[in-house]
């Protein structure tokens, strides 16, 4: 990268600080746990000497962190599939059932926002529908960092909640279904080809909390592919050419995901089985009420505090399923 070619040439720069930043992606995290367990063993004959004893606790507090860090690195690499380190495309969709779905969906949309924030992800509301009530109607949304869509592939599904309604003055216990879909945010080198004939572009006015921006401005875009029938909504940025750009590179992951389910004859790939919203078709149910417990039907973990999974706490539940996936996939 200091050879002045390089320096001359951006598109060549740019190539070798993407691999440079994967090699180090790589290498620094085993180089800074391999500096740690050297300076432990160096200093772990302090535990011999007098008052030694009063150290154990803090060694052994060092070894379970660096433990959990290489169990996590480890995951990591299980990532190996052609969008695994890319950016992620999320869209929330609630079921039938009206407020108490939408609310659901809100809650989700919630708990993944703090998952990524935890991880110093990047996040972009590009579309956002709200109910008439309470709660949203759609969502899409962009998670932009390392092994982004890697982790995130496996909370595809339709996910149950089942609580006592806020909504409901009776206090009845209800069951709601909201489904997630994840994509890969394709890179701009991809070929895919889309004909400008074969789209329907519509502008609309931006809905959202007022302000106006949102009662002047016809910048929302909506594209329609009109042979595959994807549609693809962007209202987020004040710029209409901006909304435009953004609904293209959904459009554009959605194209290639189902170019490649088409080149491998399955329904199932990268956004899995198309399955209806609702009962029977749950990859997690999330328990309030009669008791608290939320479980992964798939890999079967499951965990009673309820409140720290709808905060982002759901690295449990993203762990067993890539295990389950790679120990699936090595035994065929």
């Amino acid at each position: 990268m200091t050879k002045e070619s390089v320096w001359s040439n951006p598109d060549k720069l740019r190539d070798l600080q993407k691999k440079k930043a994967e090699i180090e992606d790589i290498l620094v995290p085993f180089q800074k746990l391999e500096e740690r367990v050297l300076y432990l063993s160096e200093s772990s004959t302090v535990l011999n000497e007098k008052e030694g004893e009063l150290l154990v606790e803090d060694f052994s507090m060092d070894i379970n962190r660096i433990k959990e860090e290489l169990e996590t690195l480890e995951l990591r690499y299980l990532l190996s599939g052609e969008h695994d380190k890319g950016n992620a495309i999320m869209e929330i969709h609630p079921g039938a059932g009206g407020t108490e779905s939408q609310d659901w969906a809100q809650m989700l949309m919630r708990m993944y926002l703090r998952w990524a924030e935890r991880h110093g992800y990047k996040t972009e509301i590009l579309d956002l529908q709200y109910g008439d009530e309470a709660g949203i109607k759609s969502a899409t949304i962009t998670i932009s960092g390392l092994y982004a869509y890697g982790y995130l592939k496996s909370e595809i599904g339709v996910h149950r909640l089942v609580r006592i309604s806020p909504f409901d003055a009776n206090r009845r216990r209800h069951t709601s279904f909201t489904a997630v879909l994840v994509y890969p945010e394709i890179e701009e080198d991809i070929d895919i080809e889309i004909n400008e004939e074969d789209l329907k572009i519509d502008t609309f006015r931006a809905s959202g909390a007022g302000g106006q921006h949102v009662n002047k401005v016809s910048s929302a875009v909506r594209i329609t592919h009109i042979p595959t029938g994807i549609v693809v909504t962007c209202q987020n940025e004040r710029s209409q050419h901006r909304n435009r750009a953004l609904a293209m590179k959904i459009l554009k992951a959605r194209l290639y995901d189902l170019k490649r389910k088409e080149q491998e004859e399955k329904m199932e790939s990268l956004i899995g089985e198309k399955r209806e919203i609702g009962w029977g078709n749950q990859i997690r149910s999330y328990v309030l009420h009669p008791y608290r417990l939320v479980k992964d039907h798939r890999t079967g973990v499951e965990t009673g505090n309820v409140d720290a999974v709808l905060d982002g706490d759901i690295d449990m539940f993203i762990n067993a399923f890539l295990k389950m996936q790679a120990k699936e996939t090595s035994s065929v």
